[in-house]
């Protein structure tokens, strides 16, 4: 790729992340799908909240957590997401920019007001996340700009904001920006509740537009309707360059042509919270790629990333990742 002042620009739903520990009994009581991501309106916002303990709050989003993690690692990334002319989008604004990460687009001044996400993490490490999208769902093709496209070697497009038409369509105006540029654009997929809402678009913008792709094992065989991994692994060859996929600790495999590099977990002393484990994990192939290490590298730069931030409450590092990834690569 030609030479660019960005590693990787995000494109994502730009949410302030509430996280709180959370017995099993208080997940049944409220009645929330285990696990999953669940859409919420702005009433059940405020209801959740009161359950919660106390917690920790910090700029969030997937690929939000992705950029920080590309800014850890020394990485130079920008992110477009939406956020209200208020308290929220004020310190989202602020906390993203503090850790490095270029961000250009100016709030919004009407609208619903800046989104949250509620995240209950149970002992088991799993994380139940209740989401009010609140005015991120209203990015358009008017909010990607072009500068910023076309500054980045990597153009990284988060599915879980693929829910309205107008998301839909920044997308294909971003990808179609950044082939222009002679861009690379990468897509994660996210969840499988979003692949089974947009299978068709989802096909659609992977086999059109999309260069690199990252899923997990459930999102990716949702995207192929098999129950077959190695099956989901042959169909999605043939429509990208690069598919990165985890599997939770049998690691990950990334997958280019007929080549199917396995990539080991990172050893962990204690799994604490699962939140932003594939945001951490794109972070490191991306940075791999963008740095031009060969593929098996980058994913061994994802799965470090990746163990860190699983080791400790919160989607985002909590030491120098470029300090990290250099004592375990030697």
């Amino acid at each position: 790729m030609p030479d660019a002042p960005l590693d990787v620009v995000g494109v994502g739903n730009a949410i302030v992340d509430v996280i709180a520990q959370a017995e099993p009994a208080l997940i049944e009581r409220l009645a929330l799908a285990k696990g999953a991501m669940t859409l919420i309106e702005a009433d059940d916002a405020e209801r959740l909240y009161g359950e919660m303990g106390a917690g920790i709050e910090s700029s969030g989003g997937s690929a939000a957590n992705t950029l920080a993690g590309i800014a850890s690692l020394g990485g130079r990334g920008a992110y477009i997401g939406k956020v209200r002319d208020d308290q929220l989008g004020t310190a989202f604004s602020h906390d993203i920019s503090a850790i490095g990460v270029d961000y250009r687009l100016r709030p919004a001044t009407e609208g619903p007001p800046t989104a949250r996400c509620l995240i209950f993490v149970t002992p088991d490490a799993d994380r139940t996340m209740q989401t009010f999208l609140g005015v991120s769902i209203l990015l358009g093709p008017d909010d990607i700009d072009p500068e910023t496209i076309g500054d980045a070697q990597v153009t990284y497009l988060e599915g879980y904001l693929f829910d309205r038409d107008e998301a839909k369509e920044a997308f294909v105006k971003a990808a179609e920006l950044a082939h222009a540029a002679g861009r690379k654009v990468a897509l994660t997929l996210s969840d499988p509740f979003c692949v089974d809402r947009h299978r068709t678009s989802f096909l659609h913008l992977v086999q059109g537009h999309v260069d690199i792709l990252f899923a997990n094992h459930d999102e990716i065989t949702s995207l192929y309707r098999t129950e077959s991994f190695d099956e989901a692994v042959a169909s999605v060859a043939g429509h990208v360059e690069i598919a990165a996929i985890t599997r939770g600790a049998e690691g990950s495999v990334i997958v280019t042509g007929n080549d199917v590099i396995e990539i080991p977990a990172e050893p962990v002393a204690k799994v604490v919270d699962t939140t932003g484990a594939g945001d951490l994990y794109a972070a490191g192939v991306l940075y791999g790629i963008t740095r031009g290490y060969e593929l098996d590298v980058a994913g061994r730069i994802g799965s470090i990333c990746a163990a860190e931030v699983i080791s400790h409450y919160g989607a985002r590092p909590e030491t120098s990742l470029s300090a990290l990834v250099k004592s375990r690569l030697g």
